[in-house]
């Protein structure tokens, strides 16, 4: 949500030529990742959780390339996207531990 919350910050200041150009792009990216989280997890089944991270992994991959798009074509200063960046990279490292500290527990509940 914070990730989401930041991008939204960062692409107001957008041109407002780009609001159904990159500026869509981002924000939907961002909220996507938050939203599969949450899905995921509302199922309440281990295997579909771990589907949704997957889909939320696919969203961080997009958003950063959105960023990266964004700075290069000079709608966003190489400072303000860092930390999104960062914070991309980050979101990705805890889902990817998730991940695989699920498919631990599901591997040890068949023994």
């Amino acid at each position: 949500m914070t990730l989401a919350e930041q991008t939204y910050c960062l692409t107001s200041r957008f041109p407002k030529d780009e609001v159904y150009g990159m500026t869509s792009q981002i924000r939907r990216s961002a909220v996507s990742i938050a939203a599969n989280i949450a899905e995921g997890h509302g199922r309440e089944n281990s295997g579909s959780f771990i589907q949704f991270l997957r889909i939320a992994q696919g969203s961080v991959k997009e958003l950063e390339t959105h960023l990266l798009l964004s700075e290069r074509v000079g709608l966003a200063k190489s400072d303000d996207v860092a930390p999104l960046r960062q914070r991309c990279d980050e979101l990705g490292r805890m889902m990817r531990s998730l991940i695989r500290s699920i498919q631990r527990r599901q591997a040890n509940d068949k023994s």
